[in-house]
């Protein structure tokens, strides 16, 4: 076994946790992301607001993706067409 095999085993469990950490407290942590971006916005006197926003709408998405990333995506329940294959003309 490699070292990124082993690696990949002992950081998968820690990737589920942190994942349904994520998804319990969710609502949290939006709240304290608005926060910080708020204390920040406020300390810097506007002069970065937009990149603020950008960077507290990065993070919103990935705690997004992270918090949901085992359900399942739209078009989820077997109504997906599987992927067409190469054409056989």
């Amino acid at each position: 076994m490699g070292l990124l095999d082993d690696l990949k085993a002992r950081v998968g469990p820690a990737k589920d946790r942190v994942s349904g950490l994520a998804h319990q407290h969710e609502d949290t942590i939006r709240h304290g992301l608005d926060r910080a971006a708020r204390t920040v916005d406020q300390r810097t006197k506007g002069r970065y607001s937009d990149r603020i926003r950008t960077g507290t709408d990065k993070a919103k998405d990935a705690v997004d993706r992270l918090a949901h990333r085992n359900d399942p995506g739209p078009g989820a329940g077997g109504a997906a067409t599987p992927p067409a294959g190469p054409p056989t003309s």
